[in-house]
């Protein structure tokens, strides 16, 4: 007896010593990636699309530290003057590798612009993430037709629109990283955010297919399927239905510790994917799991979201113009909404 007891001790003792050197291997590749990393990163050129405010602007943040040059783009003129001075204050871009460039990824005659005046300005676009985006939240009898269109429009046009504008320049140097933010909406159809989740599929499946066809041809394509991240995403989302409702949901599971990320601690995961030339992640350990249980288990997760459904706000019997969440702001749940505020105000979504 006193045999195996003494085993069992050297082998709990051998085996809480291998955990301990696993875990500090894992620490110090991270580490090693992120040294690494900062050198591979000089003086890359970036093109980040909706980088004026949120995980754009967390992102073009990382980016900047990590001695990338920076183009941000978005439609707002002023936002974009904001993020530019918000991150040469924070000291993650200086004013010669930093553009900023209004255009509507919309139109692909913009993006066109966009792509020829960026390369003018800091060189061949090495990275580009597609980012720029909007959520319309609400139940579908709420949603119009021109609703999927809009926000199919932004979420996805966008993204194919600068992949294809940039990937001629891609393919003559055969290198060079796409970046897709999707979303965990784009694995799991989530009740009250249809127009959304239908792009993201879409986003999904398109960057799924660059990377197949792209591989091969030098080109990283990384397709980013994040959680609830704390971004201050609710003041900028578009409300239908019972609106007021809807933006006390949507704010409170865009806030909630736990449940959540920080944009910051995304945007790290999103720029070490890039360095370990990883093709598909997910962000949250929520995400990571309802992107596996998706495939696995399609049937609950189905039944998971029906359940959801039911203790969401009920349609609406008139129709209601879509209005953004500023709109009703003060209306959050009161303890988290200093959180979510405190996002807002980081990541420019709020111009006080």
């Amino acid at each position: 007896m006193k045999r195996a007891t003494t085993a069992l001790m050297t082998g709990a003792a051998i085996a809480g010593a291998g955990a301990l050197c696993a875990g500090a291997a894992t620490v110090a590749l991270i580490r090693g990636v992120s040294k690494i990393g900062s050198r591979r990163l000089q003086g890359k050129v970036v093109l980040i699309t909706g980088g004026s405010r949120g995980l754009g602007l967390a992102l073009a943040e990382e980016f900047g530290r990590r001695g990338a040059r920076l183009v941000l783009t978005a439609r707002d003129p002023m936002e974009l003057d904001r993020a530019r001075s918000l991150l040469m204050k924070r000291g993650a871009a200086t004013d010669g590798d930093i553009v900023v460039i209004p255009a509507d990824l919309r139109r692909m005659e913009d993006v066109e612009r966009l792509i020829e005046q960026a390369t003018e300005a800091l060189g061949p676009i090495d990275i580009l993430v597609n980012n720029a985006g909007v959520i319309t939240v609400g139940p579908v009898e709420n949603q119009s037709a021109q609703d999927f269109y809009d926000v199919m429009s932004s979420n996805f046009f966008t993204g194919l629109h600068c992949s294809l504008a940039v990937l001629p320049q891609m393919l003559r140097r055969r290198s060079g990283t796409i970046v897709n933010i999707t979303s965990i909406g784009g694995k799991i159809a989530v009740p009250h955010l249809l127009p959304y989740t239908a792009s993201k599929f879409a986003a999904v499946g398109l960057s799924q297919g660059l990377n197949a066809e792209l591989r091969s041809k030098g080109i990283h394509v990384v397709t980013v399927c994040p959680g609830l991240m704390r971004t201050g995403s609710h003041l900028q989302a578009l409300f239908t239905g019972d609106a007021e409702r809807e933006y006390r949901w949507f704010s409170f599971s865009a806030s909630l510790p736990g449940a959540t990320t920080s944009a910051a601690a995304a945007a790290r995961r999103i720029v070490r994917a890039v360095l370990l030339k990883e093709s598909e992640i997910a962000i949250t350990p929520q995400a990571i799991v309802a992107a596996r249980s998706a495939s696995l288990v399609p049937e609950a997760i189905a039944l998971a979201m029906s359940i959801t459904n039911r203790f969401l706000p009920s349609p609406v019997q008139e129709s209601r113009e879509a209005r953004p969440g500023a709109h009703f702001r003060g209306a959050e749940f009161k303890p988290v909404a200093a959180i979510g505020n405190a996002a807002a105000r980081r990541y420019n979504q709020t111009a006080t």
